[in-house]
């Protein structure tokens, strides 16, 4: 029997989005600023109702494998022509450990298994008793 550990990359995680103009604060302008991150899930209640306005809070499905962004840029249309430049900050409030050893999330690659053992190594096998 072999055993293998599934890879897991993509994780839920809440993001906050800091100096979001006005003209984003819908649901869609949400949605096209989130998706800069990842794949956007829904905001909280408080940004939902706009009752909050120093930032916006979005739970988005993150790609953890990939770069993660800590600015997203928007262009944002004027309506007698032209496009304004909005740099939106993004503030991560929670990521999982990620090993760098097994590339695996969930634990640090000074705690992961396969880091402490001899380099020669490459896999585990499972004896049976029959």
């Amino acid at each position: 029997m072999a055993l293998r550990k599934l890879k897991h990359t993509q994780v839920p995680v809440w993001i906050k989005l800091r100096h979001l103009p006005v003209e984003l604060w819908t649901r869609d302008g949400l949605s096209t600023v989130a998706s800069g991150i990842g794949k956007p899930l829904y905001p909280d209640a408080i940004t939902q109702a706009c009752t909050r306005l120093d930032f916006a809070r979005v739970c988005v499905m993150l790609d953890i494998s990939s770069k993660l962004p800590r600015h997203v840029i928007i262009m944002i249309p004027f309506e007698n022509g032209g496009e304004s430049v909005c740099n939106v900050d993004v503030e991560y409030e929670w990521l999982p450990p990620k090993c760098t050893s097994c590339h695996s999330l969930g634990h640090a690659t000074s705690a992961c298994v396969l880091h402490k053992l001899p380099k020669a190594c490459g896999y585990f096998r499972l004896e049976l008793d029959r």
